[in-house]
Formats: C-alpha cells, sequence, structure tokens
C-alpha cells in the first residue's frame, strides 16, 4: 500500500481492538493451531520461543506454553517491551503481523538478528493469489494490511536470507534460519 494511506497509529490500534482475538474461544484456537502443530513438530519442548505480534491476548503463546515451551510475548501495541527484542530465541512466531508491517524487510532482519542457528521463523498470513480477484479480497480491504505475500515471494525471502522454506499447509511458512543472528 502507498504509505499515504497507511492509518496512523491510533487508528491502527483502534482497529485491533476491534478485533476478537479471545485465548478461550475454540475457534481461534483452531485458527492458531494450523501454525502451532506444523511448528510443535520441528522443536523440541522447553526451547526458547517469541510471540511477535502476540495481540492482546497472547493466545498461541498460551498454546504453546501448554505444550512445554518457554514462552516470551512482545506485540507494539498490547506488550512493548523492548528488552525482549534483545534476546535471541528457538524460534519466533508471526501470526497475522506480516501484512501489517510498513519496513517488512527490515523487520525480517531484525527477527533473524533474534534467531538462534538452526531455529525456526513461523509466519501464518493469507497467501496472496489470484490477481483477477484482488481488488475485491477482504484480506486487501482491511486498511491495516499493508502488504501482501505469495509464496514465491516467501520463496524469495527465504533465498535472500539463506533460510529453507517449507509450507505445511495453506498460508503457513516455516523458515529454517541456517546461521542465525546473521544480518
Amino acid at each position: 500500500m502507498d504509505p499515504a494511506h497507511w492509518l496512523p497509529a491510533a487508528e491502527e490500534r483502534a482497529i485491533y481492538d476491534l478485533h476478537d482475538n479471545n485465548p478461550a474461544d475454540p475457534g481461534y484456537r483452531r485458527f492458531l493451531a494450523k501454525l502451532a502443530e506444523p511448528l510443535l513438530a520441528c522443536v523440541p519442548p522447553g526451547s526458547q520461543g517469541l510471540d511477535f505480534g502476540c495481540g492482546p491476548g497472547a493466545a498461541l503463546a498460551d498454546m504453546l506454553r501448554a505444550e512445554g515451551m518457554d514462552m516470551t510475548v512482545y506485540d507494539p501495541f498490547y506488550a512493548p517491551d523492548p528488552t525482549v527484542l534483545t534476546k535471541q530465541y528457538d524460534f519466533i512466531t508471526c501470526t497475522e503481523v506480516l501484512e501489517h508491517l510498513h519496513q517488512p524487510l527490515d523487520v525480517l532482519r531484525d527477527l533473524e538478528r533474534m534467531l538462534k542457528p538452526g531455529a525456526m521463523l513461523a509466519i501464518m498470513t493469507c497467501f496472496q493469489t489470484d490477481d483477477s480477484r484482488f481488488a475485491h479480497w477482504h484480506y486487501r480491504r482491511d486498511p491495516t494490511h499493508v502488504v501482501f505475500y505469495r509464496q514465491t515471494t516467501l520463496q524469495w525471502l527465504a533465498d535472500y536470507f539463506g533460510w529453507q522454506l517449507s509450507i505445511p499447509r495453506k498460508d503457513v511458512a516455516l523458515f529454517q534460519c541456517q546461521s542465525g543472528g546473521a544480518r
């Protein structure tokens, strides 16, 4: 999206506050399980993770804690503790976050610095697949969504960073960082 159309932070937060991301909602937990289940298959219990962009309820972090993970949360609006961004993690999750980033490559570089060698970056975002339907696509019409990703874009990012990419489920990308903290 053209930066001239980005919302001011207060308006962006007001839209996020309308989302019903209740950690106790079974439907929301099923939605997050799309990312959690393939990630848990790759990461041993006790691993240290960061839920980057956790939102107000940190539901995914709670789900991963219940599976034995040591979780930290960060969100610029709901959990803005910058000290958690100075540490390194065995994995980082970003569910429904990438589409909101004004400078996605810069944020991905920051996330890479927080990944230990061999660590996983788990992303969930609705992949853009059909140009002919883009103008009416529900995901595009959210004014907080400023950038969209195709599977080919995610592969480009993997090649750029030297990561290994797998797509275990629709709209889920798992990147394995080879070097950790490299950039």
